[in-house]
């Protein structure tokens, strides 16, 4: 498919693992694709992958989400550049895990800043752009974990937050033709799923209905098709990713 001839599209955290098979997937599609990440190193590195495996129109740019002046210079960087921005995905996130009592005021902060904060950095500087060509597709990230998960505290409440942000983005988008929807992973093969220990990784594994992990890639299937034309009259959605975790428990 070609969905994406002559579209830009701007992903956060492009450098690795869900940001990285989003990047490649909608240059497979033939988008145009700004990639922006905080570290340089790796941010060359996912070039050279994609590069390797099609041939696309790539922008790389080193940006820490937290800082709102640098999102809004790499915004327009990218607009003046390219001409336009049809897509962005709020992928940007860490994770400081640990009981609410144990959670320090930076750990709090840092997760609040990149994963929330962030987000709405990008989707401020994108929406003016997005609303004077009348269109635009806004995809943030949130997780299964925000309706609630033991010692995430933080975590859990950048998440929500991003649900709340992305439907109040579909109401004030809608008139202008941008859409905004969320996407919520269950547990995807990542390097952050990675870091976990064993035995706790296969624990969880064990509570998903499939049986398994997810696959970056099905992650990026969900953004093509947020992003799509086929996917125009879907907006405010939490779309779950992750195998049925979500439904919740069951007593078989």
């Amino acid at each position: 498919m070609n969905r994406y001839h002559g579209r830009v599209v701007a992903i956060t955290g492009a450098a690795q693992g869900l940001g990285l098979a989003m990047a490649t997937r909608f240059a497979a599609e033939g988008a145009t694709v700004a990639l922006a990440d905080v570290n340089a190193p790796t941010l060359t590195d996912a070039v050279e992958t994609i590069a390797h495996a099609h041939e696309a129109k790539l922008r790389t740019d080193v940006v820490d989400v937290t800082d709102s002046a640098q999102v809004n210079d790499w915004i327009t960087g990218v607009t003046a550049a390219l001409g336009r921005l049809d897509v962005l995905v709020n992928n940007a996130g860490i994770i400081r895990d640990n009981r609410v009592e144990d959670i320090t005021d930076d750990d709090w902060h840092a997760v609040i800043d990149v994963s929330l904060t962030g987000g709405f950095h990008c989707a401020r500087a994108a929406f003016g752009p997005m609303k004077r060509q009348g269109y635009g597709r806004i995809i943030s990230f949130s997780s299964m974990s925000w309706r609630g998960n033991f010692g995430q505290t933080n975590y859990v409440a950048a998440k929500a937050g991003i649900v709340g942000m992305t439907r109040t983005l579909a109401l004030e988008g809608a008139r202008h033709g941008i859409t905004a929807n969320a996407i919520a992973p269950g547990l995807i093969d990542t390097p952050m799923l990675a870091s976990m220990n064993g035995p706790a990784r296969d624990k969880l594994t064990d509570k998903i209905p499939m049986r398994h992990t997810g696959r970056p890639e099905d992650i990026a299937e969900a953004a093509a098709f947020l992003a799509s034309e086929a996917a125009g009259y879907i907006t405010g959605i939490v779309l779950d990713v992750d195998g049925g975790i979500s439904i919740g428990s069951s007593i078989r």
